[in-house]
């Protein structure tokens, strides 16, 4: 019996009718406008049962069989069936951990409290999921003869570093766009390193994604931002991931820090499609964690899921500063097949919820404090119990974000923080550094 053919398209999001190939650069449905979304042949998966589906996934997983060891690319028939492995542009992404959060779990009183450590990754964020994809597609476009030439995004760091790393392997010329000011200097200094186009201009993301969206409708520059669904087809592999890292048992809470919002239909996908397949026979609820300043998605949560965009204000969090996310509509139908909640942070609590958890081992960045305050009041109020089994996505590693840890732990008088560690100054004097030693022990008896 020969292997089954499987295929994928784009489709509208909102339903209307045609499929659209995966190989042209279309992003929005051209009857309604709205977003596309990729689709997958269901019937064509389902010949391969799902015991048989695990099997091969965890044959594959962190291999060093090209391209299968890949966390991505070992779920190939899933994410771009069609794609020559020979145009597969990969950095090994994905595969990162979960760690356990025993510590931090306990003072909030949770037995089963993880973490995925997406910022693990060649780049340093979960956008390495999705570029790896989107990259090879264009690399495969451009071989089969497309004009395309370029490939740009608009970006508030993360997205700007894996779209230029990404195109510097292939070859492909990359042009990012980001707010002047706006981005920690570790991610402005990502995509130089990897000679990207990078244009800083004098606005915010919402601006930048406005001239980048118009930029693309020009012949020969391929958009990479995350309204372009095959974006979505490489990140909905951490639900996939984190799935089979529990021996295929589903957890029963996802917490992700959200601002453009396709990370948040990317989870859904991706529990969809196992349940679909039957890999899984029961969903978890997702949580979107919001910065108080820039809070879209959470003003329509409180609103009957009513959205209306907002000019998002200065956040620590400045890779979801975002108020009028394209994925908007995406998100909203995902956590309403998911029995969703959205929380917001303040400023305050996303940086002492980022120090609090790094005081038993992590390093967080300030996108990962919005979602771990978040997580802190939902179970301060119950939602979230006990012995629930609790996964918070982790989007970015903490060193990128350097800035932000020396603020908190610098900060003096009315500024200084709650779980602050400020370096303590001496002369070179032996007695001196007893004292200080001494003092900073029963201080920290003293807080804990």
């Amino acid at each position: 019996m020969s292997e089954p053919v499987f295929k994928a398209v784009f489709r509208c999001a909102a339903g209307c009718p045609g499929d659209h190939s995966i190989w042209q650069p279309i992003y929005n449905c051209p009857t309604c406008g709205d977003l596309l979304q990729v689709v997958h042949d269901v019937p064509a998966l389902k010949k391969r049962g799902p015991t048989s589906w695990m099997r091969l996934f965890e044959e594959r997983y962190k291999h060093t069989t090209w391209p299968y060891g890949s966390g991505v690319w070992g779920k190939k028939e899933w994410v771009c069936p069609e794609l020559r492995n020979d145009n597969i542009v990969s950095m090994d992404e994905g595969g990162t951990n979960l760690f356990w959060a025993e510590r931090y779990g306990h003072e909030l009183g949770l037995d089963d409290l993880w973490v995925k450590m997406c910022g693990n990754s060649h780049t340093g964020s979960f956008k390495d999921l999705g570029m790896t994809v989107l990259v090879s597609v264009v690399k495969q476009m451009m071989a089969n003869g497309s004009p395309v030439r370029a490939v740009a995004c608009a970006s508030t760091g993360d997205t700007s570093a894996a779209l230029a790393a990404f195109a510097a392997s292939a070859g492909i010329p990359a042009i990012v766009f980001l707010p002047r000011g706006l981005v920690s200097p570790a991610q402005l200094v990502q995509p130089l390193s990897n000679g990207a186009s990078v244009l800083a201009l004098d606005t915010d993301f919402d601006g930048c994604m406005k001239i980048v969206q118009r930029l693309v409708r020009e012949e020969g520059v391929y958009l990479a931002n995350s309204m372009n669904s095959l974006r979505i087809e490489g990140q909905k592999t951490i639900s996939v991931e984190i799935v089979q890292q529990f021996d295929w048992q589903v957890p029963d809470w996802v917490i992700i820090p959200g601002g453009n919002l396709g990370n948040v239909s990317a989870l859904g996908a991706g529990f969809d499609l196992m349940h679909d397949l039957g890999l899984i026979d029961k969903r978890p609820r997702i949580v979107v964690a919001q910065a108080e300043a820039a809070n879209p998605l959470y003003r329509a949560y409180r609103n009957n899921w009513q959205f209306e965009p907002i000019t998002a204000r200065a956040t620590l969090a400045s890779a979801i500063r975002i108020g009028n996310p394209v994925s908007i509509r995406k998100a909203i139908a995902t956590l309403q097949r998911y029995d969703g909640i959205v929380e917001q942070a303040s400023e305050a609590e996303l940086a002492d919820a980022a120090a609090r958890a790094d005081l038993t081992g992590m390093f967080n960045c300030p996108h990962t404090g919005v979602a771990l305050a978040a997580l802190e009041k939902l179970v301060a109020r119950g939602d979230i119990r006990r012995d629930d089994r609790v996964v918070v996505i982790s989007t970015a590693a903490g060193l990128k974000f350097a800035e932000f840890k020396i603020a908190y732990h610098t900060a003096t008088g009315t500024a200084r923080r709650r779980y602050a560690n400020a370096p303590i100054e001496l002369p070179n004097d032996y007695d001196a550094v007893r004292r200080a030693i001494d003092d900073a022990a029963a201080a920290k008896a003293t807080r804990s």
